[in-house]
């Protein structure tokens, strides 16, 4: 009876379990998940508008941070409703066209976040390497091309994903421990063989994320050689630290990506609890840590944030 108890993707319905064996405790959960979202999605709102108010901005550097902010707001939203659907209205069941549609944004936009990180490094290089020539070489049009590469890359290179995983047929129960829906949780679940969406599923972590950071670390070795190459130990300092904020969005977006890699590889040996809580790293950490630490790290964005928020108050006063 056993090899009877699977169905089709296309009438398939999955558990989301949230925390397992935090059930009860979902509803207060719900307030610190939140509290995150609002960060998050306050905070690169807020990227947003200040890169397009002041004029100052209106450079290479800051059209790719704004990149990286529209990246980090599409992946809070294509996690969003089923966090709040499972911690506010204890909701937990979502069909299958539902959760393909969410782990092909989640993945497009994880992809899509790599490839901003790789062209910001790309930028910090030109600066300091070819400092007379990055007026030339990064112009608004070249950035807007690079631009619409990426996303071209990470929505053309994600596509298949959904479409594989609709031809498997899916063992009972179907219980995925997360709030969301990944494409290596989904793949776990399938009853008929999943070789092809496996082989798929590395070639597109490898040509994408995997060349992407290696492209990143030579990109930011060079800088580094660059860097230390100037002999003033001011403007080496102040080189330093244009690029800072950068490597920390880096570190951000890869570790917990690594980290949520080698748990399922591993995950035989490791708690339950322990991939189910990298997964909300994975997809929670970034969003929030990015424009607090270029708010930071940036001057421009720390002051135009600074006279937001005394106009703000001002304005409050006066009403």
């Amino acid at each position: 009876m056993a090899a009877f108890n699977h169905t089709s993707a296309s009438s398939a319905v999955f558990l989301l379990m949230g925390i397992p064996g935090l059930e009860q405790a979902h509803g207060w959960l719900a307030i610190p998940l939140c509290s995150l979202y609002i960060v998050a999605v306050l905070g690169n709102c807020i990227i947003l508008f200040i890169i397009r108010a002041e004029l100052s901005l209106h450079q290479p550097m800051y059209y790719f941070l704004s990149m990286l902010a529209l990246t980090d707001l599409g992946l809070s939203a294509s996690t969003l409703p089923t966090m709040l659907s499972i911690f506010l209205l204890n909701s937990r069941k979502v069909n299958a066209d539902a959760c393909f549609a969410q782990l092909y944004f989640i993945h497009t936009f994880s992809v899509m976040e790599s490839a901003v990180l790789l062209a910001m490094a790309f930028d910090c290089f030109v600066a300091i390497h070819k400092p007379l020539r990055y007026a030339s070489i990064l112009t608004n049009a070249t950035v807007a091309r690079i631009g619409l590469v990426l996303m071209a890359r990470s929505v053309v290179m994600v596509m298949p994903t959904p479409i594989l995983l609709r031809r498997l047929r899916y063992c009972l129960p179907n219980v995925l421990s997360p709030s969301f829906c990944l494409h290596q949780d989904v793949m776990k679940l399938a009853c008929s063989n999943r070789m092809i969406n496996s082989i798929y599923g590395l070639f597109v972590v490898i040509i994408t994320m995997g060349l992407d950071a290696l492209l990143i670390v030579l990109s930011y070795v060079m800088i580094i050689t660059t860097v230390l190459s100037i002999a003033s130990k001011e403007e080496c300092l102040k080189a330093l630290n244009t690029f800072v904020s950068r490597i920390c969005a880096v570190l951000i977006f890869y570790i917990p990506m690594i980290g949520i890699s080698m748990i399922h590889r591993f995950e035989e040996s490791a708690s339950p609890l322990v991939p189910v809580l990298m997964a909300y790293v994975y997809v929670l950490v970034p969003p929030m840590m990015n424009p607090i630490v270029y708010s930071v790290k940036t001057k421009q964005i720390c002051w135009g944030l600074l006279l937001g928020l005394c106009e703000c108050l001002l304005l409050g006063y006066w009403c």
